[in-house]
């Protein structure tokens, strides 16, 4: 027994060797690892490729051996039937085949070649999702290049297409037949994976595509018999304007602190993201330069009140999910005639009081003028002031008041002569 343990210890040595580098890493993170790729998903008959690549990790300083030999990889892959195996340098591709739909899984590892005991140098693990019906996309192309996903315009051909996802070439000998739905209330009918539509108006719409495939296949009873296979797809579109411009109404001239509207009418679909600036010159908007405002609809009012006089430019830029536009309108502020209302009232209250002050001098100056035309001469003798001022409010009738008056104030001189007549 003595004798043995030096013998054991050397083969679990010989066995490690080859996994040196993969073993000192144990502890830390792999030097090692399995990539895997496939060609999936597929349809249930379909035969699918698997690749299981061994590489070294992002590390420029470690090397993988040059002779593949030292390894081996093993797979796992049940309930998918094997087809086929290849083993290459440092990397292994299967071909399955499943008959049942669902989401499969396959495991590999690789260990090395002279030692089944040792453990993994590297694992990787994958599931291989199999359906029963067609696998493919449906794609929807414009000639005119768009930045935002989904949208395009309308009035403008699309180009819409299914393509049949089959590597293995499982449907070469199959024929289709193609339901299309372009949800605008158009359906057609084509043998062709491929056709061309114009959509008029704007708006939302979900094109849908009904694929049937049909071909002959060899039965276990040595029958032949017709096979279908059928898949439903559908891609979501938005239809677009482009805007063709900006449509300014409002004044071009217009007076210092005076409310400028101006009725902002867009060519083109909404929403829209909307951004003006007021500048001296009429130059393009850079990003940044002014605060965007979103719009619904197809017009906009615009508002502003001129202080300063002078020539100025509204730069007006507009842009929807598919294109965008830019606009300009000149407008000149001359110097208000009309000070404003804060002005206006205590001038206006100033010049009605200098008016009733000067009325008041001259209605007074009138009535002193008449007082000495009346009495030229100084009244002898007391008056009663109190009657006369008075007189109204302490006697009983107008009448007595009126003959107090005649007492007071003396009959005016005549201003001519009588002449005496005498007949001889």
């Amino acid at each position: 027994m003595a004798r043995r343990a030096p013998r054991l210890r050397l083969l679990w040595l010989a066995c490690l060797l080859p996994l040196a580098p993969g073993l000192v890493a144990a502890g830390a993170s792999p030097l090692y690892e399995l990539r895997l790729t496939t060609d999936g998903p597929a349809t249930t008959g379909a035969e699918v490729t698997i690749t299981a690549s061994f590489v070294a990790r992002d590390n420029g300083s470690l090397a993988l051996p040059a002779e593949a030999h030292h390894y081996r990889f093993h797979w796992i892959h049940t309930p998918l039937v094997l087809t086929s195996k290849t083993e290459k340098a440092l990397s292994s591709t299967i071909r399955v085949v499943s008959s049942v739909p669902g989401d499969l899984p396959v495991s590999v590892w690789v260990t090395a070649a002279n030692c089944w005991m040792c453990q993994p140098v590297a694992r990787a693990f994958a599931v291989l999702p199999i359906t029963e019906f067609l696998v493919g996309n449906l794609v929807v192309t414009q000639n005119s290049s768009l930045p935002w996903p989904s949208s395009y315009l309308t009035k403008t051909t699309l180009k819409v297409s299914f393509l049949l996802h089959d590597p293995s070439d499982f449907f070469k000998s199959a024929s289709f037949l193609y339901s299309w739905d372009f949800g605008d209330g158009t359906q057609m009918v084509t043998e062709d994976p491929v056709v061309y539509y114009n959509y008029s108006i704007i708006g939302t719409f979900t094109v849908k595509v009904k694929v049937v495939a049909e071909w002959e296949q060899v039965k276990p009873d040595v029958s032949r018999g017709v096979t279908q296979k059928t898949g439903d797809f559908s891609a979501s579109l938005k239809l677009q304007e482009t805007l063709q411009g900006i449509q300014v109404l409002g004044p071009t001239l217009i007076q210092t602190f005076q409310k400028m509207t101006a009725t902002l009418n867009f060519l083109g679909s909404p929403p829209l993201t909307v951004c003006w600036r007021l500048k001296p010159e009429c130059l393009p908007l850079e990003e940044g330069e002014c605060h965007p405002v979103s719009v619904t609809s197809t017009s906009f009012n615009l508002t502003h009140t001129f202080k300063d006089p002078g020539d100025y430019c509204f730069s007006i830029r507009a842009e929807n999910v598919i294109s965008k536009t830019h606009q300009y309108h000149r407008i000149q502020v001359w110097p208000s005639s009309i000070q404003p209302a804060v002005f206006a009232f205590p001038c206006a209250t100033l010049i009605t009081v200098m008016l009733a002050f000067i009325m008041y001098v001259t209605l007074r100056n009138a009535t002193q003028q008449k007082d000495m035309v009346e009495n030229p001469e100084p009244s002898s003798g007391p008056r009663c002031c109190c009657q006369v001022c008075c007189g109204p409010f302490l006697l009983e009738t107008p009448a007595e008041y009126l003959e107090i008056v005649r007492e007071n104030h003396g009959l005016l001189p005549p201003l001519y002569k009588s002449v005496k007549t005498y007949t001889v």
